[in-house]
C-alpha cells in the first residue's frame, strides 16, 4: 500500500445528480479510509474555495466524486487547477467538453467513430413538431445518469413536447433511437478494461435503471460477438483519447444486432467521472478484470499524484 495521504473527498453538490455524487462519494471515502488515508469529505457547495483553503493540514490530493453541472463540467476542475490541488479525474477541457455532449459528438465525428444520426433543436421546435423521424431521443446538451432522456415513440402524441414539461435549457440533443443492446466499456489510463452489457428491466436505462438495485442485470463479459467485443474497446478507448480524457472513463454504447452478428455499434458519450455506487458498471467491470473496488480507488488517487 502507498503511504498514507491527507485527501479531500468533494461529493454532494447541486446537480440534479446531488443524491448519486452522496453515494459515490461516500463509498470512495470508505476506501480510502480502508486504506490508511486520513480523508476529509466535502459536501461541495458554493463556498468551496473557502473551505479548501481552510483545510488544514491541506490535501495531498483531492478526490473529485461530484456528479453533473458544477462538478463534471470544468467548472470545479478549474477551481482547483487555480488552486494548485492534484485532483482525480479528467481535465478542465477534457471534463467541459464531455459534459456538452453536442461538442464531443462533433469531436466523435470528426475522429470517425460512429454516432447516431441526430442534431441539437430548440425546445421551440420540439414544441411544434418532430425533428427527426420517431423513435427518436431526447436529452439535455449538459446532464448525465440519463437526466432528462426521453424517447419518442409512435404511441407519444404530437408534438410530443409543451414548454412546461421541459426544466432544462432551451436547447436539446435529438438523436435517433437505435435498438438493440446497452453497452457500457470502462476505461483505465487510457486501457479499455472489459465490455458489460445493461439489461434493464425498465422501458430503458433511465436513472431508476442505474440507481435502484434490482431495476438492471448487468453482464460482463457482454455476450456479443467477438468482432463486435474488440470494436467496442477500441472505440471507448479512441473516445478517451480524441477527448483528452485522463483517470478513469466509461463509454456508453448502443449495439444494433438487431438484423445479425456481429450488428453496429454508435457511440453516444463519454462520462468523465463514472459513478462508483453499488450499482455502478465501472467497478463491475474492473472487478472482472482483477481490480478490486479499494485496488481502483487507490489507482485513480496514485493517477492523481501523478499529476502533481
Amino acid at each position: 500500500m502507498t503511504r498514507a495521504r491527507a485527501i479531500a473527498v468533494l461529493l454532494g453538490g447541486w446537480s440534479a445528480e446531488r443524491a448519486v455524487s452522496l453515494r459515490t462519494g461516500a463509498n470512495i471515502a470508505a476506501a480510502l479510509r480502508r486504506l490508511g488515508h486520513d480523508v476529509t469529505e466535502i459536501d461541495a457547495g458554493r463556498d468551496l474555495a473557502k473551505r479548501l483553503a481552510a483545510l488544514d493540514p491541506r490535501p495531498d490530493v483531492i478526490f473529485n466524486a461530484l456528479h453533473g453541472v458544477g462538478g463534471e463540467d470544468g467548472s470545479v476542475q478549474g477551481l482547483l487547477e487555480v488552486m494548485g490541488f492534484p485532483y482525480t479525474h479528467s481535465g478542465v477541457l477534457a471534463s467541459a467538453i464531455a459534459m456538452h455532449k453536442p461538442t464531443a459528438r462533433k469531436l466523435f465525428k470528426a475522429a470517425g467513430l460512429p454516432c447516431p444520426e441526430g442534431r441539437t433543436a430548440a425546445m421551440e421546435e420540439l414544441c411544434s413538431g418532430d425533428v427527426l423521424p420517431r423513435p427518436y431521443v431526447v436529452k439535455p446538451v449538459a446532464e448525465g445518469s440519463s437526466v432528462g432522456v426521453r424517447i419518442i415513440t409512435d404511441d407519444d402524441p404530437f408534438p410530443a413536447f409543451d414548454r412546461s414539461s421541459w426544466p432544462y435549457a432551451e436547447r436539446v440533443l435529438v438523436e435517433a433511437f437505435i435498438p438493440g443492446r446497452e453497452i457500457t466499456v470502462a476505461v483505465m489510463g487510457g486501457k479499455p478494461l472489459g465490455v458489460l452489457e445493461i439489461r434493464p428491466r425498465t422501458a430503458f436505462y433511465d436513472y431508476a435503471a442505474k440507481y435502484q438495485p434490482g431495476q438492471s442485470d448487468h453482464v460482463v463479459p457482454a455476450p456479443i460477438a467477438e468482432e463486435a467485443y474488440h470494436d467496442a474497446l477500441r472505440i471507448s478507448a479512441e473516445a478517451h483519447r480524441v477527448l483528452g480524457c485522463r483517470g478513469v472513463t466509461r463509454a456508453d454504447l448502443r449495439l444494433d444486432d438487431t438484423a445479425g452478428s456481429p450488428g453496429r455499434l454508435y457511440l453516444l458519450e463519454v462520462n468523465t467521472q463514472p459513478g462508483m455506487t453499488e450499482t455502478s458498471l465501472v467497478p463491475e467491470i474492473a472487478a472482472h478484470a482483477g481490480i478490486g473496488f479499494d485496488g481502483l480507488v487507490d489507482w485513480m488517487m496514485e493517477d492523481a499524484l501523478c499529476r502533481r
